[in-house]
């Protein structure tokens, strides 16, 4: 490991032998022994400062300007998650570092982290979630996972929770356990049926979204997919996949949210809202399907223009 000697740079540190800036990065993940997921999040935040700062520059090089202008020109225009995410990633070097050479001044102490703003619509344009869901990068199960979500208006739960014997495939529908324990029948559509159908490649029976690799633990028997090993994809799985793919902007639920709204935008009755979405309540009904907008400013435009 490469040795700086500078004697009171770093918050008054005594004389003695203080890692690069570089050699320190590179100390901190020998220590934390990070799993691959976390060490390649926390190398995208700390490797473009090594690159801004200097791999072999002293620790009191990383100063708050320095730190800020980073953040500011290659995250300011991300999602307040991605900011916070990074953020997070220099703070726990900065913690670790203060254990053993202390900076004095926070280098983070122009950085805060940012607070996500809400859309109150909670509605994805349809032009976007189309243009997700046909990305290269979008792997055929969450291509078939999410348009199945977005055509049946169902809760993630229940169609995580179907197995390939429960699907009526003709008919485009298949039998799910709801939120209140009752049987209903769920509906998709065209796009949907065709992504199935090249996911799905011939398996007629086991849970209907599986995991790419073999079970690490035994799951219980009907989570299991027997010829293969695979399990039941599980929510937690499929909420992180999608955040990631969205950049953290949208959730999973969102989905479910997103076709009510835009049915409701299409002129659908709230008697056929609340048939598609099974809620017993009106009034809940009302929270999901609320047109945004570009619905409110069509509706005003084809109303008054005429006038």
């Amino acid at each position: 490991m490469e040795l700086v000697h500078f004697p009171n740079q770093v918050g008054g540190h005594p004389s003695g032998h203080v890692p690069a800036f570089g050699a320190a990065v590179e100390a901190f993940f020998a220590y934390k022994d990070l799993a691959p997921s976390s060490q390649r999040a926390y190398r995208a935040a700390l490797e473009p400062l090594v690159v801004a700062v200097g791999a072999d520059q002293p620790l009191a090089a990383v100063t708050p300007d320095v730190v800020s202008e980073l953040f500011t020109e290659r995250w300011a225009g991300r999602a307040a998650a991605t900011w916070n995410v990074r953020r997070a990633a220099v703070r726990a070097f900065v913690s670790w570092c203060e254990d053993r050479w202390p900076f004095g001044v926070d280098p983070l102490a122009l950085v805060g982290a940012r607070t996500r703003t809400v859309d109150r619509t909670r509605s994805i344009p349809y032009p976007a979630l189309d243009a997700l869901i046909r990305r290269r990068s979008v792997p055929l199960r969450e291509k078939a996972l999410w348009r199945m979500l977005y055509e049946t208006a169902a809760r993630a739960s229940e169609v995580l929770a179907l197995d390939v014997e429960d699907l009526d495939r003709p008919q485009r529908r298949a039998r799910v356990r709801s939120k209140g324990g009752d049987t209903d029948l769920i509906f998709w559509a065209s796009a949907t049926s065709r992504l199935l159908a090249r996911y799905l490649a011939g398996r007629t029976r086991g849970p209907l979204f599986l995991t790419v690799a073999r079970a690490r633990t035994y799951p219980a028997a009907s989570d299991l997919y027997h010829p293969t090993g695979q399990a039941r994809l599980t929510y937690r799985t499929a909420a992180a996949t999608f955040r990631r793919h969205t950049g953290g902007d949208w959730t999973l639920h969102q989905l479910r949210h997103s076709a009510l709204t835009h049915l409701a935008e299409a002129g659908a009755s709230s008697i056929m809202l609340r048939a598609k979405s099974r809620h017993s309540d009106l009034r809940t009904l009302d929270l999901y399907a609320n047109p945004g907008p570009e619905a409110v400013g069509r509706l005003t435009s084809d109303q008054f223009d005429r006038v």
